[in-house]
């Protein structure tokens, strides 16, 4: 029953998860490539996917998740355990950003290792939204986002955009594989690795036949994530973020708190350059997102709260 549990419970992690948190790192590149087949996308996603939690089963002796849950020792997976990812869902699909690092893995981890998260992940919102802010005032002056490219520097930017998805899927990958690896022993073997790429890759293909679903307006919102060049710019600044707090330590972090700051410090950042966009205006966008963000945060504390006490009262 346990085994039927874990099995059970980590399916809806990983589409959960993937749904809720893949849109940061292929969103603006799904925006800016909607005359691309999605299938040719989803090969792509799936691809990456593939080789970057294979690198870790190889290298990490069968533990897919970079070493994020080395402070989180496996436990035997009770039915209180699937409430987290019930509760991702439903808000997956009700499109609020909802830190999965924070409402899965707090589940699982002691206080200590939950306020080392917490700190981690405000640094990371916090750094994102000030490196963003200053990135874009100083490319706003020897690049026009808006202005059509054509010929070669088209085909360029394009190939750039793909090797930047390419660089920040695997960033993410690396820190969030451990959101939905924390139902399994932290060693697996070779063929329960297989099923679950295989799994992966079905997760992957269906979110791409849908569009990415309702977490994608998030990034529909923002000013020009549609075009090439602004997309391909967005996806690095992330990567690079993301790769800085990989190798930082190896304490799991919310990466939809970066994503969000990195979105709001560019946001800022184009209305202080606008003529005619005022401050006014921009606040209601980043407060909702924000906003978001904390009542996804309210509802991680509640449950983690919920299953702790249902733990020791078994």
């Amino acid at each position: 029953m346990e085994d039927f549990l874990s099995i059970f419970f980590f399916l809806l992690a990983s589409y959960s998860v993937i749904a809720n948190d893949s849109i940061q790192t292929l969103g603006t590149w799904m925006s800016s490539n909607k005359k691309t087949p999605w299938y040719y996308l989803a090969v792509f996603a799936a691809g990456g996917l593939i080789l970057t939690v294979s690198y870790s089963w190889f290298v990490n002796n069968g533990d897919i998740s970079y070493g994020r849950l080395e402070k989180i020792p496996f436990v035997q997976v009770e039915w209180y355990h699937g409430i987290a990812p019930v509760v991702l869902i439903f808000l997956t699909r009700k499109g609020v950003p909802v830190s999965t690092s924070f409402l899965i893995l707090a589940t699982f981890a002691s206080t200590v290792v939950l306020e080392s998260m917490l700190l981690k992940s405000i640094v990371g919102y916090a750094l994102s939204a000030v490196s963003a802010y200053i990135f874009w005032i100083l490319i706003s002056k020897v690049l026009d986002e808006k202005a059509s490219i054509r010929g070669r520097n088209k085909e360029l930017w394009l190939k750039l955009q793909w090797v930047s998805t390419g660089f920040l899927w695997w960033s993410w990958l690396t820190h969030d594989v451990a959101n939905i690896s924390v139902f399994l022993p932290r060693q697996i073997s070779g063929l329960q690795l297989i099923l679950i790429l295989v799994f992966f890759t079905a997760v992957i293909f269906f979110i791409f036949r849908e569009g990415g679903g309702k977490i994608q307006n998030i990034v529909r919102t923002k000013t020009n994530t549609k075009y090439v060049r602004s997309a391909t710019i967005i996806d690095f600044v992330y990567a690079i973020i993301l790769f800085f707090f990989k190798e930082v330590n190896s304490i799991p972090m919310s990466t939809t708190w970066v994503f969000i700051g990195l979105l709001s410090g560019r946001e800022m950042a184009i209305t202080t350059l606008s003529k005619h966009r005022k401050m006014k205006k921009l606040f209601p966008i980043i407060s909702s997102d924000f906003g978001k963000l904390v009542i996804g945060m309210t509802i991680s504390v509640v449950i983690a709260l919920c299953v702790n006490y249902l733990a020791s009262h078994k």
